[in-house]
Formats: C-alpha cells, structure tokens, sequence
C-alpha cells in the first residue's frame, strides 16, 4: 500500500524560509518520479515543483523558480521542499505526490500535470503572513 505523508508546514512571516518534508512508504523510491503541488480554496492544485526519476533534473514553477528547491533523500524515502524568501502569496496547502511510471522521452509539462501522478499526501498548511 503506497502512504506518502507530508509534514513541514507551519505559519512564518514573509521573507521567512521553511521546508517540507514527504515520507514515502510501499513504493520503490528510486524509480519515483516526485513533485509538489499546492492549492488555496477555490482554485484548482497548481504545480510547484517536479524531480525526474532517472536523473533528478528539477523542474520548477515560474513563480517559485530561484527561491524553493525540491530534493530526495534516497536512504530515508523522503522529498523535500526547501521554501525561501516566503511570500504571502505561497499560503496554501502543499501535496507531494508520486508518479511511478518511470516516464522516458516524455516531455517537460508531463511533469508539472497533476495527472501524472496517481499517488498523493494528504497535505501540509503553509501560511505566510506579510
């Protein structure tokens, strides 16, 4: 049974940084391609940021491209998002979320759809007050 649980989230200030963390169980974790997803009330779940299964090459959202990081840690099953320079605009509850199709030759928006990935966390609250 696939269990992805995110932890991490928290209020800060803006400017503030914080990190999130996934810690994925019943899966082979080297051959998951992970991302993070965000969604405020009302809005559909936006891409945040993707790691490639095959070689970790990172893809990341405009609006968060320079300030967050994504990250794995192979011996502990767990993705990190590394969030800094926090703004309020980044409130939201953050998913992390597995694709274990181990996608070749596909192209780069493959990884920022939501449908890639059949294996969700149940999310964690990030509130950044200005």
């Amino acid at each position: 049974q696939v269990q992805l649980v995110d932890s991490g989230g928290g209020l800060v200030q803006a400017g503030d940084s914080l990190r999130l963390f996934c810690v994925a169980s019943g899966l082979t974790f080297t051959t998951m391609s992970m991302a993070w997803f965000r969604q405020v009330p009302g809005k559909e779940r936006e891409f945040v940021a993707a790691l490639r299964w095959s070689d970790e090459r990172q893809y990341y959202a405009d609006s968060v491209q320079g300030r967050f990081t994504i990250s794995r840690d192979v011996a502990k099953n767990t993705v990190y998002l590394q969030m800094n320079n926090l703004g309020s605009e980044d409130t939201a509850v953050y998913h992390c979320a597995a694709d274990p199709s181990r996608a070749r030759n596909v192209p780069t928006t493959y990884y920022t759809q939501r449908t890639a990935y059949p294996f969700w966390g149940q999310g964690t609250q990030v509130t950044v007050a200005s």
